[in-house]
């Protein structure tokens, strides 16, 4: 294995092209005909619902392509547009910015399928269409149990009991009065990449691993909170996190965790108050562990000295073994990444230069290094890690490469400073077996056809 420097495209080669993925695949008809079979019991009935619809598209790739530059007789150099001879739009014409009209389609999409509630449901975060390690709040994905709600700040509470002296109430306005800190974390949920444990399910970026965003959060240490309340520090062993919505999600949260310093009570993201969606105006950022324990609307914290085995770390947010036993309390999102160009649904246009590029991030540190494949794991190269490099935070990796118009196999493989390395899906199968749901971070593998279509792939 050898590291790889930044190369220059050949002369004599075009850069490659890359037509983007679509962003959605089922119109209404085909997210009703995914529902009904859901109902009759096929276990493939999303991933046969997505072929098909990809299968469809693949036609029209030739067509999408657009027309090459033709030099110094491109009319879109030689001919000034609009924008180029007249006054544009006045300034805070939209009094919150909106993305460029071109931009529409890049949005978090709910599955088809994935559950029976759109309250209690997913959406996914566009992750090939996203640069560098920052997810917009607007692309923000989404987890919810019980529908979102827009709370009234100046009506939110947050009462601090339990094993403490003194049972603490805190206002919005006495948290933000409070010394704060600004920190960049991923959150994950512990089931992304959940629905290809068995097989091959989904068919982009998007929807396999799109329950995956990171943020700027800003707020107070809740270990501040505890000592304002006088806890027992040192006969409390757990907190019980409890959020305000209509499912009053409660998680148990080791004080390990919390002593240090990481865990904080947050009411910023991304330099502005939280959105509703992400829990406004307070939410538990718990960094490094699952997205179900970033409890949102958070109103209550309990001190305690054993774990509570609430209904969604007792029953659900479990992990099935292969001999039938469950795993509980297996929080920390183990070392993975993906990448997200060239990934499923995209179409190389041309032979020539292309820049790998896909993210990395582990719930036990930093990303150490990545390596990269494109001939299915056989050989590896190194890639870029770009700063900055951050602890329990997404880290974006780059790959020079030149595509010879040949079937390459391309997937990414990450190792964490404890050493840990991301486990290839046979070797993930033979320890977990095929039917969880949760904490799947295996190796991803793309398929890059000769006609340049890309597909998700598994090997065997």
């Amino acid at each position: 294995m050898t590291d790889i420097q930044p190369q220059a495209a050949p002369a004599s080669m075009d850069r490659g092209r890359l037509r983007k993925a679509p962003e959605n695949f089922l119109d209404a008809a085909g997210v009703r005909t995914v529902f009904a079979e859901g109902r009759q019991g096929r276990r493939d009935f999303i991933r046969s619902a997505f072929a098909a619809a990809v299968a469809g598209g693949g036609a029209a790739a030739a067509a999408a392509q657009g027309a090459k530059g033709v030099g110094d007789g491109d009319p879109a150099i030689l001919e000034l547009p609009a924008h180029s001879t007249g006054l544009g739009r006045p300034v805070a014409a939209d009094g919150y910015g909106l993305p460029s009209q071109y931009e529409a389609n890049v949005q978090r999409r709910q599955s088809p399928g994935l559950t029976q509630t759109n309250q209690a449901s997913v959406s996914f975060a566009p992750l090939q269409s996203l640069f560098g390690i920052v997810t917009p709040s607007g692309l923000h994905f989404e987890r919810h149990h019980q529908g979102w709600w827009d709370v009234d700040p100046a009506r939110h509470r947050l009462m601090v009991n339990g094993m403490v002296k003194t049972p603490k109430v805190f206002t919005m306005d006495d948290l933000m009065r409070l010394p704060s800190v600004s920190r960049f974390h991923f959150i994950e949920c512990g089931a992304n990449t959940g629905m290809e444990w068995g097989n091959v399910a989904v068919p982009t970026c998007q929807y396999s691993h799109g329950m995956l965003s990171c943020s700027e959060f800003t707020g107070v240490p809740l270990i501040t909170l505890l000592e304002m309340a006088g806890a027992d520090l040192k006969g409390g062993k757990f907190v019980l996190a409890e959020g305000a919505d209509g499912s009053s999600m409660t998680r148990t949260i080791p004080m390990s965790l919390v002593a240090s310093g990481q865990v904080l009570v947050a009411y910023g993201q991304n330099g502005e108050m939280l959105r509703p969606e992400n829990g406004y105006p307070l939410r538990l950022v718990v960094p490094g562990v699952q997205g179900v324990s970033w409890v949102k609307y958070l109103r209550r914290i309990e001190l305690g000295d054993q774990p509570w085995a609430t209904k969604d770390e007792a029953v659900h947010y479990v992990d099935l073994l292969p001999d039938g036993t469950h795993r509980q309390y297996t929080s920390i999102q183990e070392c993975k990444s993906v990448i997200t160009t060239p990934s499923g649904g995209q179409v190389l246009l041309d032979r020539g230069f292309y820049s790998i590029s896909g993210l990395a991030w582990s719930g036990r540190g930093k990303v150490q290094k990545v390596d990269v494949s494109v001939d299915g794991g056989r050989n590896w190269r190194t890639a870029r890690l770009e700063t900055p490099v951050l602890d329990k935070c997404l880290t974006r990796f780059n790959l020079d490469w030149v595509w010879d118009g040949k079937p390459a196999i391309v997937m990414s493989r990450a190792t964490d400073e404890t050493g840990y390395v991301q486990p290839g899906i046979r070797q993930l199968r033979e320890a977990r077996g095929t039917r969880s749901i949760y904490h799947n971070n295996a190796t991803q593998a793309w398929l890059v056809q000769e006609n340049g279509e890309v597909k998700n792939v598994q090997l065997a």
